[in-house]
């Protein structure tokens, strides 16, 4: 299949726009499940059960579309996500009670595995292989800032509007995400050389060469996510009188800013390099965050974690599609958010039993755990990780 030459062609920027668009619409959603579910009824464990669902779905479904995306169109799949992605939220605005809600929950998550499964695949379908780490570094900005933003958005409206009016904001991002992969010429259709490629043999659950990527995921998310669900919690028990609402602003952008100065960098410096700073800003970060009394050390702790997850985030994913056979790309793009998933799940449960057990201040002094072990990965698997970037 014909590649674009430019990372910025018209399709490349459209799928940036319309994954941009779905994950505005994910992240607007997040921080009102739970409250809006207890409105309508839910008890605190059902509403945790109905906010942690999408997860659930998503690591049981990961594999069976990383093996649909190797074998069907981008856009076919994308359609569908984005579709079921609008179905599910608007669901939300009209349920009068908490058990429709579930399944509209389920909806919603079957949309967002499509999504970011097929879309991340397609954008390496319309960029040389020698430029998805450029690629996938912008990628990652547009993601970064749905993330951040989507959330103060949601948090600020629902106040004034309630639950069901600021949700629509959320179906109608849902609903660009279709209108936008409509004018992508490259519909990533596989070729019928890649189409048996993917259909040979028996049907596979991961890429086995993105596994030990997955599992530094994994370990990367863990901390993360903690830190989107708990930190407002974490400066409220630590008497902290911070301005907690700029810390992921900080974040997304001191994120833009390195991922633009760096992005030529990521097509040429290997896996190691990225790895070892990323380690250094992970410990850097989680230290600011267990010492921090003021906004300038939450600031250095949110642009450390720009460093430890942020540009970790991006050369993880384009690595991942560097290890890969074209023929299972999507299969791959399926293991590396599968490892994603399980940080996102199992980060703040984890969280809640330190919570519980410990005292306040070893909150994040725990989570420093993850640097030995993402060293540990990294070192029994570094010559192929390694070598992604010289022989792609």
């Amino acid at each position: 299949m014909a590649k674009k030459k430019s990372v910025f062609s018209k399709d490349v920027v459209l799928v940036m726009m319309a994954s941009f668009f779905f994950m505005f619409s994910n992240m607007y959603c997040n921080p009102l499940i739970n409250g809006y579910a207890k409105e309508l009824g839910a008890s605190s464990a059902f509403a945790g059960f109905i906010v942690g669902i999408m997860s659930i779905v998503a690591m049981f479904l990961r594999p069976i579309v990383g093996n649909l995306t190797d074998r069907f169109s981008k856009y076919r799949l994308a359609f569908w996500g984005g579709l079921l992605s609008f179905i599910g939220v608007a669901g939300y605005i009209v349920t009068p009670n908490s058990g429709l809600m579930l399944v509209f929950r389920l909806i919603n998550g079957t949309g967002y595995v499509l999504c970011t499964v097929c879309m991340t695949t397609w954008l390496t379908y319309l960029v040389p292989l020698a430029h998805v780490g450029e690629a996938m570094s912008f990628y990652g900005i547009m993601n970064a800032l749905a993330m951040a933003f989507a959330p103060a958005v949601s948090i600020n409206l629902y106040h004034v509007v309630g639950y069901r009016l600021a949700i629509i904001i959320s179906a109608v991002a849902a609903l660009f995400v279709i209108v936008t992969i409509q004018f992508v010429s490259d519909r990533a259709q596989p070729s019928a050389k890649q189409v048996a490629a993917a259909k040979s043999g028996h049907l596979k659950l991961i890429q086995k060469d993105c596994v030990p990527i997955a599992a530094i995921v994994t370990l990367i998310a863990m901390p993360y996510f903690v830190t989107q669900a708990d930190i407002v919690t974490y400066t409220e028990q630590g008497h902290l009188s911070l301005a907690v609402g700029f810390y992921f602003l900080i974040y997304a952008a001191v994120l833009m800013l390195s991922r633009i100065f760096l992005r030529n960098q990521f097509d040429t410096v290997r896996f190691g390099v990225w790895l070892y700073v990323g380690v250094v800003a992970i410990i850097f970060y989680l230290t600011m965050l267990v010492i921090m009394k003021n906004n300038w050390e939450m600031a250095l702790a949110a642009a450390g974690m720009a460093f430890g997850y942020g540009i970790l985030y991006s050369v993880c994913q384009s690595t991942c599609m560097m290890v890969a056979p074209s023929s299972e790309r999507g299969l791959a793009s399926a293991t590396f958010f599968l490892g994603l998933d399980i940080g996102m799940s199992f980060g703040p449960i984890i969280a809640g039993f330190v919570d519980t057990y410990l005292p306040i201040k070893y909150f994040y002094v725990v989570w420093l755990i993850t640097a030995p072990l993402i060293l540990l990965i990294y070192w029994f698997h570094r010559k192929p990780l390694n070598a992604a970037v010289t022989h792609h």
